[in-house]
């Protein structure tokens, strides 16, 4: 029943408008519920109650006052003059008078009360001018179709059964696929979480889902979360477990009790940190530290390791300053099914998230025989062989240090790829091009599978996507449309779409569809045009087509050969992250970054420590020289001579350089490196310039002999 037919008390005729003490003013309803109605406020001085939605929403009545005038802002005289011109409107829900939210389009002349308005699928707006629509007007959401993904079962936040079909009572995340919720669920999480933490439960997007939520009739109140307004709300965290939870506590001042040292201090458990002990309790020495209680050892097996689903999740713990133990997750390897459930923040950056898929390489190693430069080729002839294996380790047959070999590989190979048949469009902004001979021996697999082993085998970052490339192979950014400018430049079929797109009168729209009727009707699109504002969509569709719906087999070959050590499923669940890897070309080697790659290890002895101290500094300016060009060798040329690689590679380099420094050498033969160790060995001079020398002449040798 509309809430509108309840039974209102104290209400009397005076001066020809409706006083309601206990009722709302506008929408006669004396409910008090902040989340579907707004705040009650009551003026007692002019025995007047109205609730702030109904004021929000009225198409009669504005915020003329200053936010502590009348109702917040709304004056009181307004108020009076709306239920006036209310009185003779009929709500279309339950009938009766009153009825001040009325529908945003002119023609239609449907007004409902604001209550009513929830049961007549209403929806008001609650920003600009406030607007409000009848269910013939209101806004829609719509489906992404062509997408492959399944629906879900349960609200994303009630987590109650849930029928995926869009109506007013059910909405979607505009971001992700995977987050439907019920209308009334995500109001209330709106009030809870306020402006600054509401947010999609799934996806984590913000703006995007607030602005739709916003479109769709959700009001978000601008202010902070009410968890955040409550006093003292995380004062339990700030609390330690100080409880002895042994079988049998042998203290005599009880389980609470806790010394500052000996036995009957109480330990936490390292992994949980929510039980304690007393050493003496226990069994435990007197100096141990580290205790885990029966819970923790059975669920990690005694290892320190907790298992999920399969796999060894390890947790190292920290005592942060409060004496609570936060648990960090280091994940060494994952399935993509189980890395969904841990957020890319946690895991860190794109180099951390392939480092991860990289512990799946072992030995024995592939044999890959480069012949001259042809890296392209050698690639091919090894992820074509029969007992081609991802997971084994690379070996490049070529004289010198085996690290640097590789890189050299995986540099050339990046290089050819890019200037492959399967890639079109110019440097640094690759598109994929249809190729037949290339699909017939299925040379978007093998491409797709040479970038995800030299990603994981510490190649350098791909760098050459187009933004369209990475947008039609892991959907990001989300349900953005793909335009001309998306298009590879000076192709045919770049040109002949950008004729109709750029056509400025109906007549020049029909004749560039008449020449390029061939192709209109190839893709579908041959049909008639009676106005020039249906360019628009016409050209939308012919993108579609070109980049899209043409290229579904190569993108689909090519996305099944990414999938090798699970490098495709890494990246579509963390887009964002790995855009740079693909798309950025690669940032330039500064000194400053050649400065953090290496740990320093000096001497423990004041007097050495000192002496590599200036060395050290050295060093410094050696770099910035080099990045200026006042040395006869470049920062690359540095980056080479000490671990073997032409440029940072993806994956972090392992083991990670190290610096360390020898104080008695002969001339010309240090500094030296031992790339395979990735340690640099500096000679501790006495001044720069002879620290410089050794420097350039020992580059200059260790670089000769790699080219040659």
């Amino acid at each position: 029943m509309c809430p509108c037919r309840t039974q209102h008390t104290n209400m009397k005729k005076r001066n020809g408008w409706m006083c309601v003490f206990s009722g709302c003013v506008l929408c006669r309803f004396s409910d008090d519920d902040p989340v579907l109605f707004g705040e009650k406020v009551t003026l007692k001085e002019h025995k007047l109650t109205v609730h702030y939605f109904c004021l929000l929403t009225s198409c009669g009545v504005y915020q003329r006052g200053k936010e502590d005038q009348g109702v917040f802002g709304f004056l009181v005289d307004d108020i009076k003059q709306e239920i006036r011109r209310t009185a003779r409107l009929t709500c279309c829900g339950c009938k009766k008078k009153g009825a001040c939210v009325g529908c945003n389009v002119r023609s239609c002349r449907k007004s409902v009360h604001f209550p009513c308005s929830r049961t007549q699928k209403f929806i008001s707006q609650f920003t600009g001018l406030f607007p409000s629509y009848c269910p013939d007007h209101s806004p829609r959401q719509t489906l992404c179709v062509g997408l492959d993904f399944s629906l879900p079962q349960s609200c994303s936040i009630c987590l109650d059964s849930i029928d995926p079909v869009l109506s007013y009572s059910i909405l979607k995340c505009p971001c992700c696929h995977t987050s439907w919720f019920h209308r009334d669920c995500v109001q209330r999480q709106a009030h809870s979480a306020g402006l600054f933490f509401f947010r999609c439960t799934l996806c984590n997007n913000k703006e995007s889902f607030q602005e739709e939520m916003v479109r769709m009739g959700i009001f978000i109140p601008e202010r902070d979360a009410s968890w955040e307004l409550e006093a003292n709300a995380y004062s339990e965290l700030l609390e330690v477990y100080n409880q002895c939870d042994a079988p049998t506590c042998l203290c005599n001042n009880g389980r609470t009790h806790s010394a500052k040292t000996g036995w009957f201090e109480v330990i936490r458990c390292q992994l949980c940190g929510s039980k304690g002990t007393h050493r003496k309790c226990s069994g435990l020495m007197l100096d141990t530290g580290d205790w885990a209680c029966s819970d923790c050892t059975q669920a990690t097996d005694g290892k320190g390791l907790i298992s999920v689903f399969g796999r060894d999740f390890c947790l190292p713990v920290e005592i942060n300053r409060h004496g609570n133990p936060d648990l960090i997750v280091c994940v060494p390897f994952v399935s993509s099914s189980l890395l969904g459930c841990v957020s890319s923040r946690m895991l860190g950056s794109p180099e951390e998230l392939l480092q991860a898929l990289a512990t799946q390489l072992r030995p024995p190693s592939m044999q890959v025989e480069v012949s001259g430069v042809q890296a392209l080729l050698a690639g091919l002839d090894l992820v074509r062989r029969p007992d081609f294996n991802p997971t084994h380790t690379l070996s490049v047959s070529r004289p010198g240090d085996s690290t640097a070999a590789q890189q050299h590989f995986f540099r050339l190979l990046m290089q050819q790829i890019q200037d492959s048949v399967v890639f079109e469009g110019p440097d640094e902004s690759k598109n994929l091009a249809l190729d037949s001979q290339a699909l017939r021996d299925d040379l978007y697999f093998d491409i797709g599978c040479l970038l995800a082993l030299s990603l994981v085998h510490g190649g350098p970052s791909i760098s050459f996507f187009s933004c369209a490339l990475y947008q039609c192979l892991f959907n990001y950014p989300p349900n953005c449309p793909l335009t001309v400018t998306h298009m590879t430049p000076d192709t045919h079929l770049t040109r002949q779409v950008s004729r109709i797109a750029e056509a400025k009168s109906l007549d020049d729209l029909k004749e560039a569809m008449t020449s390029n009727r061939v192709y209109l009707e190839l893709a579908g699109c041959n049909r008639p045009i009676s106005r020039l504002e249906e360019r628009e969509s016409l050209v939308e569709d012919l993108v579609g087509f070109t980049m899209i719906t043409r290229m579904q087999l190569p993108l689909q070959r090519f996305r099944e050969g990414l999938q090798t050590l699970g490098v495709f499923d890494q990246v579509q669940l963390f887009p964002s992250a790995f855009c740079s890897v693909f798309c950025d070309s690669a940032n330039r080697l500064t000194a400053q970054t050649l400065t953090r790659l290496f740990a320093i290890d000096f001497s423990q002895q004041e007097e050495k420590l000192s002496r590599e101290t200036a060395v050290f500094s050295f060093w410094r300016h050696f770099l910035l020289e080099c990045e200026v060009g006042k040395c006869s060798v470049s920062l690359q040329d540095v980056l080479l001579f000490a671990t073997g690689a032409w440029e940072l590679p993806t994956v972090n380099l392992f083991p990670p350089p190290s610096i360390s420094f020898l104080h008695h050498f002969k001339e010309g033969l240090f500094p030296q490196s031992k790339p395979s160790s990735k340690r640099l060995l500096l000679p501790v001079t006495s001044s720069y310039q002879a620290f410089k020398s050794c420097m350039e002449q020992a580059i200059k040798i260790s670089i000769l002999q790699i080219l040659l």
